[in-house]
């Protein structure tokens, strides 16, 4: 019986690949072809239109790297054709088994109509169904020439990741541009033998329905006349139709199928190259769209929604159409899909307010859900920040990469780290570019957790990144697979209503507590460095912008608030938090363009801030301190000499106010400002660093801010991941060239580190400490010339800590130190933004940075018995794909240690390293425009509301981990307030006595108040 069937399904195979699938164009018609190279970057269509095309034949190479080939193609429909449905077919030589990061091209009419894009699975253009005869055709196709960065399945590195070093070799041969007749019932009969063929491996040896399949389609086949298919599909077709309609069992799993695709807003491509493959991919899902009335297409992203209005005006108004139809979707409800870790609390609540409210304003559509299926790994403070956009669910499917453990559910309550819970799925089907194959189908079946209490899961299907979304053959097996026996069910739906149907039947899953974190691409955390820190200092550099701004214009009434242009300025930083821009992921390219961005960005923001205190008048030498707590600090002023100054929360204060703290001393390599001792050793690291305040103890059990260098040649990708075993091959960076004293001021000592290493790098270091802060800092130049390394720096503390503390948006996440699970021992490398904390009862210390995010954090027992918690930061990458440069060059950046710190030092100090002092003349000096009473109330943000009211929005939260009571003062007069949601709607009327308004909060909660200014 075994031998029968695999005869049987040897022979359907054949006839199915060989005789049916050929037959499905019935006769072709070559088009005429011409050709144009457009020179450089990418031209609008009138200019293509009206250059100069030249004869092309098929079989000719074509496409540089990133190249635009415009291709002229003309033809008339022969007349024997009436009646027919006759497509144009278009093979530009597509090559691989992805049907993105290669050639692809948009389809345009003479009038400049986008009409359809064509990609390796989807070459097809529609001429007429059915056909008069005669009609004409005339295309102008806009082909691209994007080279295959996966070549090899990125086991080499290559340099065609930017225009600069790609050459200009042709990439492609053109093998097809063809008038076609497409035989339907031929095409039908394909879709209906690859369904039944692809059920079959997924039943089993021994189940019935499998011989059953296979003798049917033995038995229909009989009826194929190998010399006439056509002429035969159909009789096979209905012998087909009794197994295709046997119905799915009662119990049969449930997939809720939704159209989508997954367009990276960057990343083996350039973003100038998203902005195309958008165009092309959603000119096919509206032409699909209009095919099937029953396709439903969920796209996030509002950034390239916006980017196709602006470029791609009559594709912006079938998406329209399809919106209003209900067959387009806009889901996600994010300016893109961002990396789910590294961008700062205030930055992933602009991601949310932004796409929201783009939704809104262009579709009249409010999104429920936050769609991120591809971004690495998920902050703990989602859930919340999700709830306070409107949004009542998460979708994610990167956990199912995880390399350790399985994911145990894929229906469950979310809660975050504040207690908000969200209804979170991610599909068992593994994937986020499905197709509906038969081993998709069993997967799905197969991976579901929730077997016997819930019987729904969510797949979305299409093509992406310029793939060209779904298509019809998906369409086409989705209703066979309706309601088939064998295989769990599909239904085409809105993901609302799989949500709705799935909280339904399950209304009480179970719940995951904390972050979701994804047990592969740590790398993520390090790789890129510059591109990581660019995003870290525009976050912060456009508080200070919106703080100072809102400063002046309650203050100035000729001061005009520059809304447009710290609107323009956050989508910019927003874009480039896209999920693999912002990790360090992508090629050369972007991330060349991505440093120029930041710069761009803090050029114009400092020309923001700067007009902002203008504004304000001149006067006398005054500090600045955008951060949320009291500054006394040590600051250098214009001329280069140091002063002590005491700046309030939010606020500003004439230099040199306050008391002076006890002086720095320097007695050859120790430092001591009453408060700590720093000893640095003669290899420059820190031989001992002792807390005064706590009776001179010693927190080091080792070198401090030793230099590690590692060897770091991840298993698969190398941009993406650390491998555990990079642990093992290590040097440490002990030679130091020199070790000088660099400053010796009461106020202020410095030693300055020089060491040369590798390949000719270099790292000078200056630590420094000042008068009143027990702060020790690490101002580090790198010039990093290394491959496959990977560098870290640390801090062996005598601390017996049972975890670690680490910042993300809007508060923290505890981790253990110990790895007594494999859930534990996943999570060797983690991500954190500007602290980490490690404590026992009484006592804690600090670790700050202003730009790195990776981490890890270790215990050993020494043989005193004796516990070393070790901190390391991680400082530099060097992997060489997809980037062969990626990291090399200069960097500047710092890291500090803070003996003897609180959470809320820790909080204090982040803040303090992020936010420098600054240092302006001017004559108003004005009360904070906010100011809070209370411990562990912290205000993120300073604004005026969005709406252009004159309304000012404050967004706080609690930062210590623990319930906060608290006061806060407005220096304006104050009318009313209220609390609100990200998008500054009123949720309920806020207590406001007098000028000031009373605050309660749960751990981590974040509350955002809308101020209206009284009237005077």
């Amino acid at each position: 019986m075994h031998d029968e069937r695999r005869r049987i399904e040897d022979r359907a195979r054949r006839l199915h690949e060989q005789r049916v699938r050929p037959a499905i164009y019935a006769a072709t018609v070559p088009l005429d072809t011409e050709a144009w190279q457009a020179p450089g970057e990418p031209v609008p269509f009138e200019e293509a239109a009206a250059a100069s095309y030249e004869p092309f034949s098929m079989g000719t190479p074509w496409g540089p790297p990133w190249g635009t080939t415009w291709f002229r193609i003309r033809g008339r429909v022969p007349a024997e054709w009436a009646g027919k449905r006759v497509e144009a077919v278009i093979d530009l030589g597509f090559v691989g088994g992805w049907p993105g990061n290669q050639a692809e091209a948009l389809v345009h009419l003479t009038d400049g109509t986008p009409l359809k894009a064509v990609n390796p699975l989807n070459q097809y253009v529609p001429i007429a169904r059915p056909a008069a005869g005669g009609e004409r055709i005339d295309y102008l196709v806009e082909a691209a020439s994007n080279p295959d960065i996966l070549a090899d399945n990125f086991s080499r590195t290559t340099p065609l990741g930017d225009i600069l070093t790609a050459g200009d070799k042709p990439l492609y041969i053109f093998r097809r541009a063809d008038i076609a007749v497409l035989d339907e019932e031929v095409w039908h009969l394909d879709l209906d033998i690859q369904v039944l063929r692809e059920l079959m491996p997924e039943l089993g040896e021994h189940d019935p329905r499998r011989h059953e399949i296979a003798h049917a389609l033995d038995r229909a086949l009989d009826l194929l006349d190998l010399e006439d298919v056509s002429g035969t599909a159909a009789d096979v077709r209905a012998a087909l139709r009794p197994t295709l309609s046997r119905p799915a069992h009662a119990s049969a799993h449930v997939i809720s199928g939704v159209g989508h695709a997954h367009i990276d807003s960057a990343w083996l491509w350039p973003i100038r190259e998203t902005k195309r493959k958008t165009s092309r991919t959603f000119s096919n899902v509206t032409a699909l769209a209009d095919e099937y009335a029953d396709f439903v297409f969920a796209c996030s992203q509002a950034q390239q929604y916006e980017w196709v209005r602006d470029t791609y005006p009559k594709v912006w108004a079938r998406i329209q159409e399809s919106v209003g139809r209900g067959q387009w979707v806009p889901v996600g409800g994010m300016w893109v899909e961002a990396d789910g870790n590294l961008p700062g609390g205030e930055a992933v609540a602009r991601q949310l307010v932004h796409g929201k409210r783009f939704f809104i304003e262009q579709f009249g559509v409010e999104t429920k859900g936050v769609w991120l299926p591809d971004s690495f790994g998920y902050s703990a403070a989602y859930p919340q920040l999700a709830k306070l956009a409107g949004n009542e669910w998460f979708l994610t499917q990167k956990i199912s990469w995880n390399q350790t453990n399985r994911f145990p559910h894929h229906t469950f309550w979310w809660e975050g780290i504040d207690g908000t819970r969200i209804f979170t799925h991610f599909p068992p089907i593994d994937t986020y570019n499905a197709r509906f194959s038969g081993e998709e189908m069993g997967r799905a079946t197969r991976n579901y957790q929730e077997k016997g209490v819930a019987t729904r899961s969510l797949a979305p299907f299409g093509w992406g990144d310029g793939g060209g979304g779904p298509t019809r053959e998906i369409m086409e097996r989705a209703r066979r697979l309706a309601d088939l026996e064998g295989s769990p069910k599909v239904v085409v739906e809105h993901p609302d209503a799989f949500f709705a149907k799935a909280r339904e039947e399950y209304p009480d899953p179970p719940v995951w507590v904390g972050e979701l974190y994804l047990e592969l691409h740590r790398g993520t955390y390090t790789s890129q460095a510059r591109t990581k820190q660019g995003n870290r200092r525009s976050e912060h550099q456009l508080r200070e912008a919106e703080l100072w701004a809102t400063t002046a214009a309650l203050h100035v009434p000729e001061y005009a608030y520059p809304y447009e242009r710290l609107d323009r300025l956050w989508k910019t930083v927003l874009l480039h938090q896209f999920h693999d821009i912002l990790p360090g992921s992508s090629i050369a390219w972007v991330h060349r363009e991505a440093e120029a961005e930041y710069a761009r960005v803090a050029e114009e923001v400092e020309d923001l801030t700067a007009g902002a205190l203008a504004a304000l008048g001149a006067g006398g030498p005054c500090v600045f301190n955008t951060s949320p707590v009291e500054r006394r600090e040590v600051v250098r002023t214009a001329d280069g000499s140091l002063a002590h100054t005491v700046v309030p929360a939010n606020g500003c204060a004439p230099l040199g106010v306050g008391e002076r703290p006890g002086p720095v001393t320097v007695a050859g390599r120790v430092l001591d400002n009453g408060l700590v001792r720093v000893e640095v050793a003669e290899d420059g690291t820190l031989a001992s660093v002792r807390d005064l305040r706590s009776g001179g103890r010693e927190i080091l059990a080792g070198r401090g801010n030793l230099l590690r260098l590692h060897t770091d040649l991840p298993n698969h990708w190398d941009a993406w991941d650390v491998d555990k075993h990079y642990r093992n091959r290590c040097t440490d960076l002990l030679d130091a060239q020199s070790v000088t004293v660099v400053e010796e001021d009461p106020l202020l000592g410095a030693i300055r580190v020089e060491r040369s290493f590798g390949k000719g790098s270099t790292i000078v270091q200056t630590v420094t400490l000042r008068a009143g802060s027990p702060r020790i800092d690490f101002e580090t130049h790198i010039d990093w010339q290394e491959a496959e390394k990977f560098l870290k720096a640390c801090f062996p503390v005598d601390i017996r800590a049972a975890h670690s503390s680490a910042e993300i948006a809007f508060g923290h996440v505890q981790r253990p130190t110990h790895t007594n699970t494999s859930w534990e021992s996943a999570r060797f490398e983690v991500s954190g933004h500007r602290w980490v904390h490690i404590g026992e009862p009484g006592y804690g210390v600090a670790v700050i940075n202003d730009s790195t995010y990776g981490h890890d954090v270790s215990r050993t027992v020494r043989e005193d018995g004796g516990t070393t918690t070790t901190v390391r930061l991680s400082l530099l990458r060097a992997p060489r794909i997809p980037d062969p440069e990626a990291d090399q060059g200069r960097h500047r950046f710092t890291y500090a240690l803070l003996p003897g710190a609180t959470i809320e030092d820790a909080v204090a100090e982040g803040y303090a390293l992020n936010l420098p002092l600054r240092l302006a003349d001017s004559a108003g000096r004005p009360e904070p425009v906010v100011s809070v009473e209370g411990t562990g109330v912290t205000v993120e943000a300073v604004k005026l509301a969005d709406d252009a009211s004159g309304d000012v929005v404050v967004r706080l939260y609690e930062s210590r981990g623990g319930r906060a009571r608290g006061t806060l003062r407005t220096g304006f007069p104050l009318a009313d307030a209220q609390l609100t949601d990200l998008l500054e709607r009123p949720l309920t009327t806020a207590d406001a006595n007098g000028d000031s308004v009373p605050v309660t909060l749960r751990p981590f909660e974040i509350q955002t108040l809308r101020l209206t200014v009284r009237k005077t």
